[in-house]
């Protein structure tokens, strides 16, 4: 014979709903199910970076046999990885989901939307290390980069910050534009972004007008502290204040849009 104990201890049937981490660690664990089932649009945010490693890096000895210029090439195609991931998966994968029965069902849950906006963070930051894999490996096995341990946690803990503005950005485009919409404004995006911050050419060779530019935007804020981090060459002074400025700006873009997806779909 069953007993009320017995009842109230299963979450959600005597009336509790499931928390908020909870309902993060769910959206977490579908969103990152939904991008693994299709492998190709994974690969294609390791391989370019990867690519570009490998052939324009990797055959010049001066860049490939220099520790220091080798790490920071590491560093800075690993932000184009990140910048390509975040951009790609989620300017592109929300205006999809966009597009689906199943997206207004998830919306008009009480649940709110903060789990699922977290748990795309989350995704993000987790796609973003699986993009510095293979740049690792190549560095590793063809350049002499190289970091003491500590520096690589400093890293991880730096790459996982500088994903967020760019998931951020991702988002709002999602929320705000068509699939086919999004794929062209993702491309204009993402390439003016990587040459400003410094990712195809180093910044050192930038005239100060176009220096100066450059380190007002994310991609050069986020490249600067992440070799910072990996070879303690320090960045330039308001890096961090660039970085958490256009995260905020990003978040704000991120919510209105969404509101105003929600606004034009649920009136």
């Amino acid at each position: 014979m069953s007993t009320p104990d017995a009842v109230t201890t299963t979450p959600g049937v005597s009336g509790r709903p499931p928390g908020a981490a909870t309902l993060t660690w769910i959206h977490l664990k579908y969103q990152f199910l939904e991008t693994v089932r299709v492998p190709i649009a994974v690969l294609g945010n390791l391989l370019f970076p990867a690519l570009a490693m490998f052939f324009f890096v990797v055959p010049q000895p001066t860049v490939a046999g220099d520790p220091v210029a080798a790490t920071m090439a590491v560093a800075s195609l690993g932000l184009f990885a990140i910048c390509s991931a975040s951009l790609f998966t989620y300017g592109l994968g929300v205006a999809e989901d966009r597009a689906l029965p199943f997206d207004p069902f998830l919306r008009s849950l009480p649940a709110g939307p903060a789990p699922r906006m977290i748990a795309r963070i989350l995704n993000g930051g987790i796609f973003s290390l699986f993009g510095l894999v293979p740049l690792i490996l190549i560095g590793w096995l063809f350049t002499a980069a190289s970091v003491t341990w500590s520096q690589l946690l400093a890293g991880v803990g730096t790459v996982l910050l500088v994903s967020v503005p760019f998931v951020l950005l991702g988002i709002a485009i999602g929320y705000s534009l068509s699939a086919k919409a999004a794929l062209p404004v993702v491309q204009v995006i993402l390439f003016p972004l990587a040459f400003l911050g410094g990712l195809f050419v180093p910044p050192f060779l930038f005239p100060d007008w176009l220096n100066t530019i450059s380190e007002a935007t994310p991609t050069r804020a986020g490249r600067d502290l992440m070799i910072q981090a990996l070879t303690g060459e320090p960045a330039y002074g308001l890096a961090w204040v660039v970085l958490l400025g256009w995260t905020v700006v990003f978040a704000a873009l991120a919510v209105w849009a969404y509101r105003r997806d929600e606004g034009r779909r649920f009136r």
